[in-house]
C-alpha cells in the first residue's frame, strides 16, 4: 500500500461508516458499486450488475493491469459508462463514492477484503465460498455486525426459487423427518498438468495476488482458475462447487449448530500433476439427529439418485426423510414417498438462469433496507456452511476423525486446531479484534 492510498484509507474508514449509514437510499436510487477480481466470476459480476436497474457499475479493482483494461471495456460497452479503475482495493475504498463492493477474488482474499470494506463503511457481496479458513468466518462475521454492513455471501442457491420451495416443504415436513443429508459435486475435472515457475507477466502485481498466502514464485498453474487446487489459496471442490451444496444439504436439514463429529477420507487420483487439493473425497458430518453425508468426484463417473444435471457433471442433493426423500438439482426437484417410491411431487426450474440476478438483487434490496435479515445468504449463514467444508478438509488433511464442541473447537488436537487458520503474511493479517 502506498503511503497516499494507506492515509486516505485511514482518514476514510472512520468518517466513511457514518456517512454511508446516514446515506437513505431511495426506491430509485442505484447502488454505486466497486467489482473487485475480474476474472472468470469477475466477469460474471460486471454482466450481472449491469443487467440491474438498481446497481451503478462505480469502480473496478484488480491487481492485473490487463484485466482492469479488459473489464472497463466490457463495462463501457454494457452501460455506456467508464467506470473508475484501481490496482488496490484500498484505493477505491478510499472512494467516498462508493457505497458497496463485491468481491470476486480468490478465497484467500474473502475475509481481509471484507473487513476491510464493513471498516471503510461500505456493504459487501463476496463470493463463496465465505472464507479460506474457520478463523477468517468468525472475523468476517464480527465486522459485519461491529460496522452494521450488509454482507452477502454469493451461495446464489439460497435465492432460486424451486430451491427456496423445495426447502419450504423439507421444512412443513412432507419428508417426515430428516435423517440423512446427501451433498453431491460429480464435476469432471482434467488434469492441470506440470507447469514450470516463470517470470511474473507484465502488469500483474503477483504480491499483491498472494497478498495473505505464503510468497510462491508465479507459476501459471497458480494463477487464474487453477488457484482453486493449491492449499494456499483454494479449498478443493468441495470448497468451490461443493459449498452450494453443502449449504443446502445443511439447510434442508435444519442443521444451524456445530456438528459433533466429522470424518473425511479420499485422496488424488490417476492424475500425476501439481495439483494439492483431492479429487475424490468422502465427507460425513454428524449430528445428533441427522447427518450430512457430502462426496466429491473428479473423475469420470455415473450418476446418482436420477439428478439430471447432465453428463459429465452430477451436481445436486438427496434428502431422506421417515416418509420419502427428495431429489434436488438445478433443473428442478422430485419428491418420491412411501414404501413404494411413488412420485408426489416435482417442479421444474425455470429454463433461463436467474439466480445471479436473484440473488444480487436480493442484497441490493438489503443495502436500501438497512436490515441484515432480509438477506437470503447473510455471512451469518453463510459462515456456518463454509466451515462444514473446512471441517472436511481438516479431517482429511489430519487424516483422522475430528470431536467438535459446540463452539466448534477440537479437543486435545493442535494439529487440526492449526488448520483452522493460517500463518498470514505481513502486511495481509486478518485484524482481531476487527
Amino acid at each position: 500500500m502506498t503511503s497516499i492510498a494507506r492515509r486516505h484509507f485511514l482518514q476514510y474508514s472512520t468518517a466513511a461508516i457514518a456517512a454511508s449509514a446516514g446515506r437513505i437510499l431511495g426506491a430509485n436510487d442505484r447502488v454505486n458499486i466497486a467489482i473487485t477480481g475480474l476474472g472468470g466470476r469477475g466477469t460474471d459480476h460486471m454482466e450481472s450488475y449491469a443487467a440491474l436497474p438498481q446497481a451503478r457499475i462505480a469502480a473496478l479493482v484488480d491487481v492485473n493491469q490487463a484485466a482492469r483494461e479488459r473489464g472497463a471495456a466490457l463495462v463501457k460497452r454494457l452501460t455506456g459508462a467508464e467506470p473508475k479503475t484501481y490496482a488496490d482495493l484500498r484505493e477505491a475504498l478510499a472512494d467516498k463514492e462508493i457505497e458497496a463492493v463485491s468481491l470476486a477474488t480468490p478465497n484467500h482474499w474473502h475475509a481481509l477484503q471484507t473487513i476491510w470494506a464493513c471498516r471503510a463503511g461500505k456493504d459487501v457481496y463476496v463470493e463463496k465460498p465465505a472464507s479460506h479458513n474457520i478463523h477468517e468466518a468468525a472475523r468476517m462475521v464480527q465486522a459485519a455486525r461491529k460496522y452494521n454492513r450488509m454482507v452477502q455471501v454469493g451461495t446464489q442457491s439460497r435465492s432460486e426459487p424451486h430451491i427456496r420451495r423445495a426447502m419450504e416443504l423439507l421444512h412443513t415436513g412432507a419428508l417426515g423427518q430428516i435423517h440423512l443429508a446427501k451433498g453431491l459435486c460429480f464435476k469432471r475435472r482434467l488434469s492441470i498438468g506440470q507447469k514450470p515457475d516463470a517470470p511474473v507477466p507484465p502488469g500483474l502485481n503477483w504480491d499483491a495476488f498472494l497478498g495473505p498466502a505464503p510468497m510462491r514464485p508465479f507459476n501459471e498453474n497458480r494463477y487464474k482458475y487453477n488457484w482453486h487446487w493449491f492449499w494456499d489459496t483454494g479449498n478443493g471442490d468441495i470448497g468451490n462447487q461443493g459449498v452450494h451444496q453443502m449449504d443446502i444439504a445443511r439447510w434442508g436439514a435444519g442443521l444451524d449448530s456445530w456438528p459433533t463429529h466429522a470424518v473425511s477420507t479420499g485422496g488424488k487420483f490417476l492424475h500425476d500433476d501439481d495439483q494439492e487439493t483431492p479429487n475424490m473425497q468422502f465427507a460425513t458430518l454428524g449430528y445428533e439427529k441427522a447427518q450430512i453425508m457430502f462426496e466429491v468426484r473428479g473423475l469420470l463417473t455415473p450418476g446418482e439418485a436420477g439428478l439430471r444435471s447432465g453428463s459429465p457433471h452430477t451436481i445436486g442433493n438427496v434428502f431422506y426423510g421417515s416418509e420419502g426423500f427428495l431429489v434436488l438439482d438445478d433443473e428442478g426437484y422430485r419428491v418420491f414417498k412411501g414404501e413404494k417410491r411413488e412420485l408426489a411431487k416435482e417442479e421444474a426450474a425455470p429454463r433461463e438462469d436467474t439466480a445471479n440476478a436473484a440473488h444480487m438483487g436480493n442484497f441490493l434490496a438489503a443495502v436500501r433496507s438497512r436490515k441484515s435479515a432480509d438477506l437470503h445468504a447473510g455471512i451469518e449463514l453463510a459462515a456456518m456452511s463454509t466451515n462444514l467444508c473446512h471441517l472436511a478438509n481438516i479431517s482429511y488433511r489430519v487424516g483422522r476423525e475430528l470431536s467438535i464442541d459446540r463452539n466448534g473447537a477440537f479437543a486435545n488436537d493442535p494439529k487440526a486446531t492449526a488448520l483452522q487458520t493460517r500463518s498470514y503474511r505481513t502486511p495481509w493479517t486478518i485484524p482481531d479484534p476487527v
